[in-house]
């Protein structure tokens, strides 16, 4: 355990930190939903780093203390976080939540993120949608839909955001305080991609709702969108 706190890596520490053997967060059954999800959220961004120190109205001090201590601290100081430590988190998701199997299931990061954002530590949702005008809807994360497009060999996370939001009619209701994005799903038999690239910056001007935002003809503010 590493009781001192850590700031998230950045740069040349990040990659002389977490690169090589050894390194990242240990997998044991079935837990690569949850240590791909807690790694991308804390190793090198301190957007959620609230989620460790804030006491919110519903926290249980209990996981926040574990999942700051034994997982997020280890992993910033050393690149490494042990099998045990996940462990012992996914033993009290297991007597927090309504589920017995998160100790030795695959779950879906979704309920994993719901269920320790909602229910744990009580934080209010970081997303607000709104689909073809119909009634908004608060979530933590956002998962890609979409089917199967042949022009898309090797995408970017820009391109699937937007194609994924344009068949679902989506749009962003204001600007998210932090954007959770989970990559398309796909199982041991089947991959809807080889690769995608990570965009390192994601422009979210079309996805929001009523914008402002330039005519593609005139360069006048938009009054029309063709989607």
């Amino acid at each position: 355990q590493a009781p001192d706190s850590f700031p998230p890596l950045r740069s040349e520490a990040a990659v002389r930190v977490l690169r090589g053997r050894m390194k990242g967060i240990q997998g044991h059954c079935n837990s690569c939903y949850m240590d791909a999800a807690l790694f991308s959220l804390f190793s090198c961004t301190s957007v959620l780093d609230s989620m460790l120190f804030k006491p919110f109205p519903l926290c249980d001090r209990n996981v926040q203390g574990i999942l700051r201590d034994e997982i997020v601290n280890p992993l910033r100081r050393s690149g490494f976080v042990r099998a045990s430590s996940v462990m012992h988190l996914r033993e009290q998701l297991t007597d927090k939540g309504q589920c017995s199997s998160f100790t030795n299931a695959e779950k879906d990061p979704e309920e994993f993120l719901t269920l320790i954002m909602q229910q744990i530590l009580g934080i209010e949702p970081l997303l607000r949608l709104q689909s073809g005008g119909q009634k908004e809807q608060d979530c933590y994360c956002y998962q890609i839909f979409m089917d199967q497009q042949e022009d898309l060999v090797v995408p970017d996370v820009q391109q699937l955001v937007e194609r994924s939001f344009l068949s679902s009619d989506l749009k962003l209701v204001e600007i998210p305080s932090c954007f959770i994005i989970q990559m398309p799903r796909f199982g041991k038999e089947y991959k809807m991609f080889s690769k995608i690239i990570p965009s390192l910056e994601l422009d979210i001007t079309d996805l929001l709702l009523d914008s402002p935002r330039e005519c593609c003809l005139c360069g006048d503010v938009a009054t029309l969108e063709c989607s």
